[in-house]
């Protein structure tokens, strides 16, 4: 049958017997030289092209016998039949196993790397990722920070907005640590109902040291209650490894609504929640009573005006973050004075919230001699943020004193003039 099939495409010489196979070929008249596939090309020529069929005892399809060459297989046959074992084959699958070892290995790192801060960074022992914690009987909050190289300013030491930041860090926390965070920025489940938030009205700040680059701050936190609608939150920042106070805040917050923007009374609901968190315990800051005059452009001695909030200005209450009013109120602040006194202490009275579409005047009159501020000792300056329209939306009063000298003109690990 293949024979037949060949002479359509070749001239094919007839097959001989099996008599006049020579001793020594293989049974049914196939050569030894024959290939896998029953086929030989050897006697090639010009006229004809020789082909030998398998003569083998054919097999059965359907009753029929059907002749099939010797070195073929059927596709049955092919599918069927195992792969040849080799020692790659025999292997296991070892891709579970990797993964495993991997996740361990991974896991063993970490852990290794926690454990080897210890020797190497005493300072972040107490609070190694910088989560904080509740201390004295649950009554206050304290967590570490590391000033960072993008922390600091042209003076070498940490911002008084990133200071400012830590403070306001901190009072998120302990609200999220003392599980009565809300959702909301700051706010308790019972606020949360109510549409109330927190927002601040009186801010007192002394500054005593300011920290650089890499030094760690520890910052405690606790609130106390501030006549019959207020809370008052005080903070302490210490250097952690000295102990030394580097700044002393206190601040006033009332209620708001978050719908109508006015103020509300503290509900009772909200007190049974937080009540039990207050400290009976005087401010850390004694409290100033002078009056803030109100500038305007006749009584202020600089004004920069045009300032208006980014995006990134805004809070989860859709209001400019209360730190970015202590930007402002720098903006108008003389230059001399800036470069050759750091700031002291600082009193802030909010008066309205500012919201992104608010385009604001920044006013500040110098107390004194405003002739010779570099050379002036304490400073005091007063300041005013206003609204185009006129409405005032913070008061202000800042003391300043002259820059320390540096000790031995070194920046970090780094000579100052190299840094």
């Amino acid at each position: 049958m293949a024979a037949t099939a060949s002479t359509a495409f070749f001239s094919v010489s007839p097959v001989s017997d099996a008599s006049s196979v020579k001793p020594g070929g293989n049974v049914g008249g196939l050569p030894t030289s024959v290939d896998a596939r029953g086929i030989r090309s050897k006697s090639v020529s010009s006229r004809s092209l020789q082909v030998k069929a398998n003569a083998q005892a054919p097999a059965k399809v359907n009753g029929t016998r059907v002749g099939v060459m010797e070195g073929l297989k059927s596709d049955d046959q092919i599918s069927c039949s195992p792969p040849p074992r080799t020692f790659i084959n025999q292997l296991p699958d070892w891709s579970m196993l990797l993964a495993a070892i991997t996740t361990i290995f991974l896991a063993a790192e970490k852990q290794w790397t926690v454990v080897d801060w210890k020797p190497k960074r005493l300072d972040m022992l107490g609070d190694p990722f910088g989560l904080g914690r509740i201390v004295q009987d649950g009554l206050a909050f304290r967590q570490n920070f590391s000033i960072r190289s993008y922390e600091i300013g042209a003076d070498r030491t940490a911002s008084v907005e990133t200071l400012m930041n830590h403070l306001q860090d901190t009072a998120l926390n302990h609200v999220k640590h003392a599980g009565l965070l809300g959702d909301g920025f700051g706010s308790t489940p019972e606020m949360c109902k109510k549409n109330l938030i927190w927002v601040v009205t009186k801010m007192q700040v002394m500054f005593d040291r300011y920290p650089t680059w890499g030094d760690v701050v520890q910052v405690d936190t606790w609130v106390a209650a501030a006549g019959k609608n207020g809370m008052r939150r005080d903070w302490v920042l210490r250097d952690y490894n000295t102990g030394e106070i580097l700044t002393r805040a206190s601040s006033c917050w009332v209620m708001m609504n978050k719908q109508t923007r006015k103020l509300s009374k503290l509900p009772d609901e909200v007190r049974a929640e937080i009540g039990s968190f207050f400290v009976d315990a005087p401010p850390v800051v004694d409290e100033d009573s002078r009056k803030l005059p109100k500038l305007t452009d006749s009584s202020a001695d600089y004004i920069q005006t045009g300032l208006a909030p980014r995006w990134g200005d805004l809070d989860v209450n859709q209001h400019v973050n209360n730190v970015k009013y202590v930007d402002w109120i720098l903006e108008s602040a003389p230059q001399p004075i800036l470069e050759s006194h750091e700031l002291a202490s600082m009193t802030l009275e909010y008066r309205k919230e500012c919201t992104r579409d608010s385009v604001l005047d920044s006013l500040t009159s110098v107390l004194g001699n405003p002739n010779d501020l570099a050379n002036s000792g304490q400073v005091e300056c007063q300041h005013s943020l206003r609204l185009k329209d006129g409405a005032e939306i913070m008061k202000g009063r800042t003391e300043w004193r002259p820059k320390r000298a540096p000790g031995n003109g070194s920046f970090g690990q780094f000579p100052a003039e190299s840094a």
